[in-house]
């Protein structure tokens, strides 16, 4: 049918699935999961996270519309956010997770990564890494 339309088409490489699953938290951890959502490069852009329990159980959750930014500025506001709100709730032990590989990649990069942002108002240097 595609070729009937005169359509070309071009095969890439496929990829094989894999099990994507959720993990539990340890006894008395909480884990937060962390996402963003944008339409464009940039544009208008969301961040949220849900916090859970060790035994699956709904501990919070948070969603923040960010206005006009990039994909990886709303994910690490995301991680602000998450740890803001984790603060709040008095939690020490927490397990973070995003999907983004650059956001992991700063937090673990052996140099320094900085990152200026606005947080209610207030001009936040973010700086990621090691230091030496």
């Amino acid at each position: 049918m595609i070729k009937f339309f005169g359509i070309n088409t071009r095969t890439g490489k496929v990829f094989r699935p894999f099990l994507v699953r959720w993990e539990f938290p340890s006894i008395g951890w909480v884990k937060i999961n962390t996402d963003e959502a944008a339409r464009g490069y940039p544009s208008l852009a969301t961040c949220g996270g849900i916090f859970r329990g060790s035994m699956k159980e709904f501990i919070g959750v948070f969603s923040v519309f960010l206005e006009v930014q990039t994909a990886i500025v709303a994910e690490f506001y995301g991680i602000i956010y998450a740890m803001e709100e984790a603060q709040k709730m008095g939690l020490s032990n927490v397990w973070l997770e995003c999907d983004s590989a650059l956001v992991c990649a700063a937090f673990i990069a052996r140099t320094n990564v900085s990152w200026m942002l606005h947080n209610d108002g207030i001009l936040v240097l973010i700086t990621v890494g090691n230091k030496v």
